[in-house]
């Protein structure tokens, strides 16, 4: 049964950081991209960041030079180290994977996870 799972969200002050994790599960996570996107009440999902197959790595422009996406394959892993975190971050954020390569549209990505609330909040 393919699964992805996000874990690691919480609040925090402005200025903090955290890490997400994307652990898969069922599938080889390898061959496929993960997507990290989120969505905060009110507001449309958007893109964060992606991580290709090969490593490649995207960031949404708002969130550039604060995030930081990797990938641990033999743990089976995806993570996203946020800094300096600030309030425009709070969202619920959701990992979701596709086949090598990373893509701007949510809509070609599967397998989401369930999501995992970040609150920046004073």
């Amino acid at each position: 049964q393919v699964q992805l799972v996000e874990s690691g969200g919480g609040l925090v002050q402005p200025g903090g950081s955290l890490r997400l994790s994307c652990a898969a599960s069922g599938f080889t996570l390898d061959y496929y991209a993960i997507g990290w996107f989120r969505q905060a009440p009110g507001k449309e999902r958007e893109g964060v960041s992606c991580i290709s197959s090969s490593d490649g790595s995207t960031y949404a422009d708002s969130v550039k030079g604060r995030f930081t996406i990797s990938r641990d394959n033999a743990k089976n892993t995806v993570y996203l180290q946020m800094n300096s975190l600030k309030p425009e971050d709070t969202a619920v954020y959701y990992c979701a994977r596709r086949f090598r390569r990373c893509v701007s549209s949510g809509t070609d990505f599967v397998s989401w996870g369930q999501g995992t609330q970040v609150t920046v909040s004073s």
